[in-house]
C-alpha cells in the first residue's frame, strides 16, 4: 500500500508538523499539494516562509511562460460616433479585458511559487479597482503589475503608486479633480479604505484638504499620468495636522506617519491571509512592530504567517472563489494551455460571484460566509466533477481502497478529516472520481 510518511492525520485536536506547512503553504497560495507540504515539512516552515517573502514573482518560470499581453490604445469615440462604431469600440474594449482576464487565470495557475500572484490578488483587493468602469485592459494591467512588483518592503512607493495610478484615478475620479472644481472621491477612499480606516483619526476637513492636494493629474491615451500644473490647487493646506503647499507625495506622507495606518494594513492583510476572525491586539502590535519605521510590508508578513497565532488560526478562513477554482485546477494537474480553456474557468468564476479585475466596489469582495451559497455549493460540485474527468487521479486512484481517505487528503493538502467527513468519503473509496470530487467541496477544503 502507498504511503506518506511525512503526512501526520491530526487526530489528537493539536496541529502537527504537517498540519502547520498545509496552512502556510494554502494561505500563501492557491490551495496546496501533499508533495509541495511535504517538501516544506523537510525544509522547515521558517525556512519556506523567508524563501516565499523574497522570492521575485516576475522570475518564476510559471510567469515567463505565461508573458503578460501587450493592449494597443484604443481611440476612443467623437460623441458623432454612429452605432456601429459605438458597436466595434464596446467590442474591441471586451476583447481586450478577456485577454486580460484569461492571462491572469492561466498566471495562477502556471506559477511554481504561487505567493506572488496570491499577493497580487490580496493587493487587487485591497486597492479594489474594477474594469466595469476603467475598460481599459492596458491600464488594468499595468495598475496589476505596480501590484506585483512594489507588493513587499517599502509600502510607501505602493501607496504613492496607486494616488497616481492611471486605473485608480480613472475609477475614482481623480482625472476630475482640479483646482477649480476638487473632487474628494480618492482623498476619501484612500483615508477610508486603503490607508487608514473608517473614520479613524480624520475629518471631513482633512478629507477637503487631501483632495485639493490631489489635484491637477491627468491620464494619457496610452496610460501614462501627469500632472498638470495649471490645474494643481499650490495654495497652503492642512492636513491630518501637516501643513504647507501639499501634493500627492505630501498628501501620501501625511497619511502614512498617522498612528492608525499600520494598525490598519496589518488588520486588512490579516483579514486576506490569515483569519475571517479580528485578530488580537497582540498579533496586531506584533505585526506593526515587523512593519516597523520603514514600513515594511515583508516584515509585517513574516510576523504575521511565522506566528503561533498563525497556526492556531486554522479553520477560521473560507477560502473564496478564486481560491478554490484555481487550488484545485493546480492541485489536480488540469491543463489550461489557452485563452480558450482560461473562459471556461472565468465562467466558473462569474457564476461564484468573483472574477478577478471585476471587484464589486472599492471595498473589494466579501469574506467570510458570502461565498457559502447553495447556489454556489451547486456550481463547485458541477465543476469538481468537470475537472476530475480531466485530472491526474493516480495519486488517490493508485492507492488501495483503504487508504484512499488519507490519500485525497494528502492530495489537497488537508490536514484532516471531521468524523462526519471521513463517514462520507468512506462511502465512496471505490470511485477515485466521486471521492475527489466531494473532498473538494468538503467543509475541511473550503476552510482552512
Amino acid at each position: 500500500m502507498k504511503t506518506f510518511p511525512q503526512y501526520q492525520a491530526v487526530t489528537s485536536g493539536e496541529p502537527g508538523s504537517w498540519a502547520a506547512a498545509a496552512r502556510l503553504v494554502r494561505r500563501t497560495g492557491f490551495g496546496g499539494t501533499g508533495a509541495a507540504i511535504d517538501a516544506v515539512v523537510a525544509m522547515g516552515t521558517p525556512r519556506y516562509l523567508a524563501m516565499t517573502l523574497a522570492a521575485d514573482p516576475d522570475r518564476d518560470v510559471g510567469a515567463i511562460a505565461t508573458p503578460a499581453p501587450t493592449f494597443e490604445p484604443i481611440v476612443p469615440l467623437g460623441k458623432a460616433a454612429g452605432t456601429a462604431a459605438r458597436k466595434s469600440y464596446n467590442h474591441q474594449l471586451q476583447g481586450q479585458l478577456q485577454e486580460l482576464t484569461g492571462w491572469w487565470v492561466r498566471r495562477m495557475v502556471a506559477v511554481e511559487q504561487p505567493f506572488g500572484e496570491k499577493l497580487t490578488f490580496c493587493w487587487h483587493d485591497h486597492f479594489a479597482t474594477s474594469a466595469t468602469k476603467v475598460r481599459r485592459a492596458g491600464w488594468m494591467l499595468a495598475q496589476n503589475q505596480k501590484l506585483r512588483t512594489m507588493g513587499r518592503g517599502d509600502f510607501r512607493p505602493l501607496a504613492l503608486a496607486m494616488l497616481t495610478d492611471a486605473a485608480m484615478l480613472f475609477w475614482l475620479d481623480g482625472q476630475q479633480n482640479t483646482a477649480g472644481a476638487p473632487n474628494e472621491n480618492l482623498s476619501r477612499e484612500f483615508m477610508e479604505l486603503f490607508a487608514l480606516g473608517h473614520g479613524d483619526g480624520y475629518t471631513e476637513q482633512d478629507v477637503r484638504e487631501g483632495a485639493r492636494a490631489l489635484t491637477g493629474w491627468r491620464i494619457s491615451a496610452d496610460g501614462s499620468t501627469m500632472l498638470r500644473p495649471q490645474l494643481h490647487d499650490d495654495g497652503s493646506k492642512t492636513l491630518l495636522g501637516v501643513t504647507g503647499n501639499l501634493d500627492d507625495v505630501g498628501y501620501c506622507d501625511a497619511i502614512l506617519a498617522r498612528p492608525a495606518s499600520p494598525s490598519y494594513l496589518a488588520t486588512r492583510m490579516y483579514g486576506q491571509l490569515v483569519s475571517d476572525h479580528a485578530p488580537t491586539l497582540a498579533v496586531v502590535n506584533a505585526c506593526v512592530a515587523g512593519y516597523g519605521s520603514t514600513r515594511s510590508v515583508t516584515g509585517m508578513l513574516s510576523t504575521m504567517l511565522g506566528s503561533a497565532d498563525f497556526t492556531a488560526a486554522a479553520g477560521t478562513q473560507v477560502i473564496n472563489p478564486v481560491e478554490w477554482l484555481i487550488g484545485a485546477v493546480r492541485a489536480l494537474k488540469v491543463p489550461v494551455p489557452d485563452q480558450a480553456a482560461a473562459l471556461k474557468l472565468i465562467a466558473v468564476l462569474r457564476g461564484l460571484g468573483q472574477i478577478p479585475f471585476y471587484p464589486p466596489n472599492v471595498s473589494g469582495w466579501p469574506s467570510g460566509a458570502a461565498w457559502l451559497s447553495t447556489a454556489a455549493a451547486d456550481l463547485r460540485m458541477s465543476t469538481a466533477a468537470a475537472l476530475v474527468k480531466r485530472a491526474d487521479l493516480d495519486p488517490v486512484g493508485s492507492v488501495a481502497a483503504a487508504g484512499r481517505v488519507d490519500a485525497v487528503a494528502h492530495l489537497l493538502g488537508v490536514p484532516a478529516w471531521s468524523a462526519r467527513t471521513a463517514a462520507v468519503l468512506k462511502g465512496v473509496v471505490s470511485d477515485p472520481a466521486q471521492l475527489v470530487t466531494i473532498a473538494l467541496n468538503t467543509p475541511e477544503y473550503l476552510t482552512n
